[in-house]
């Protein structure tokens, strides 16, 4: 979240920064219910603590006077009469400390200076592209075509187990799936530097607003209420919170972790954009980076976390673009962010297959995330990052439809045929493929 100080200080350089993201004129609103809402919990909290300063001042006068043998009664009436109006501010200012951090969870961060302005994704620049769309001598098929027919992907079962928006990797479908994400495991822990973690799937309220996910997008979450727990949407939730309420040695910094886990969402909303096959599924695998670093190093670690996400596109040699998001475009909690998005061929178009954000202090401060200044000794909010390396579901899909043969077969990137057994996947394979 926000610093109330920050706020405080300067409310219409706030304003002024949350103006150029989505509802600017909303957040404005906010801006100014959150400073009557602290005004008046300031306020409280001046009043009781007069109230308190007050009635010690007339408890000690009372004990002068009965040494003195003077008559207390009404001063010690007054005295209890204070308690009652103590408890009431008392739940004023408690109210409004309680109104106050609602209202400043509702506020998304501030862009980054150097983000570029805009009102929604056409606004977004391109930042590089790397390889050539692939060309084919015949009509390219989609992923859902390619690995029907292949026996890799069954859509059909996974209605009936579970229903849409859901698939069944069978064979060698499945072998690839798990391929992938040893693949890119092993490249984060071997040439980047991440610590491999394997985090619970499941999370409490506190680590999904740690990480900005509530009350935000309270809708998107799947819910176990009985149990008061969620399935997490993205490592990102579990891994981040691996630090919350914590003070962490600046020797340490920065944290690098990459994660694997299934991926659950309810997509609210999303029926009929872009949904057709695994584009976009209510479960997926993904494999996350987190960094945790100190403030004055986190926009280059935003760079290099983005490369290490684009290494991982260049090493299966499949085309991408990374573009910058605009301020309108930009994520709730995020204050730069960069998206990598590769072609899938049978789609004809671009699919976001990671994006790669800094958050600044924003998660740090819902989390308490801290690390103690070795040259002032204070202790400070870290900075975190995270980016997708990458999601699974939509570079499969990317890969099938570059890779794929005139004759329908997957021709499998050098480097994956280690992990997956064979050079190709043809239809006789699909089912028993042999290593």
């Amino acid at each position: 979240m926000l610093d109330i100080r920050l706020i405080r200080e300067n409310p219409q350089g706030v304003k002024d920064r949350l103006a150029a993201r989505h509802g600017g004129a909303a957040l404005a609103a906010l801006v100014d219910e959150v400073l009557a809402c602290d005004e008046a919990r300031r306020q409280a909290e001046t009043e009781k603590q007069r109230l308190q300063s007050e009635r010690n001042r007339m408890s000690k006068e009372i004990g002068m006077r009965r040494k003195a043998g003077e008559d207390t009664a009404a001063a010690e009436a007054q005295v209890k009469g204070f308690a009652a109006e103590l408890a009431e501010w008392e739940t004023m200012a408690e109210r409004a400390d309680v109104r106050q951090r609602d209202l400043l969870l509702g506020i998304p961060n501030l862009p980054h200076e150097a983000c570029p302005v805009g009102h929604d994704a056409a606004a977004n620049p391109e930042v590089r592209t790397w390889g050539e769309k692939p060309v084919f001598a015949f009509p390219p098929k989609d992923h859902v075509t390619l690995g029907t027919a292949l026996g890799m992907l069954d859509f059909e079962s996974a209605t009936r187990i579970t229903g849409s928006a859901f698939v069944v990797y069978r064979g060698v479908g499945a072998r690839l799936e798990r391929a992938l994400i040893n693949f890119l495991i092993d490249v984060h822990t071997r040439d980047h530097g991440y610590t491999e973690v394997l985090p619970p799937y499941l999370v409490h309220a506190d680590s999904l607003i740690g990480t900005s996910q509530l009350p935000k997008f309270a809708d998107q979450i799947y819910a176990c209420p009985e149990d008061g727990l969620y399935l997490a949407p993205t490592a990102e939730v579990p891994v981040t919170n691996l630090h919350r309420e914590e003070i962490v040695r600046a020797d340490r910094l920065p944290i690098r972790y990459v994660a694997y886990t299934p991926c659950f969402r309810r997509e609210a909303g999303a029926a009929g954009v872009g949904t057709r096959g695994l584009i976009r599924m209510h479960q997926f695998d993904k494999v996350e980076l987190v960094k945790i670093t100190v403030p004055e190093a986190s926009m280059a670690a935003l760079e290099d976390l983005t490369r290490h996400a684009e290494n991982i596109l260049q090493q299966l040699g499949l085309h991408y673009r990374v573009i910058e998001l605009c301020t309108g475009d930009l994520g709730f909690g995020s204050t730069k962010t960069y998206d990598i998005e590769v072609w899938a061929p049978g789609q004809n178009s671009y699919l976001e297959v990671s994006s790669c954000s800094c958050f600044g202090d924003y998660q740090a401060r819902r989390m308490n995330l801290r690390f103690r200044d070795p040259d002032t000794g204070k202790n400070r909010f870290a900075h975190t990052l995270n980016g997708s390396g990458t999601a699974l579901a939509r570079l499969y899909v990317a890969l099938l439809e570059t890779c794929q043969q005139a004759d329908g077969s997957i021709l499998l990137p050098e480097v994956l045929r280690p992990y997956v057994g064979v050079t190709e996947i043809r239809a006789a394979e699909a089912d028993c493929p042999q290593g």
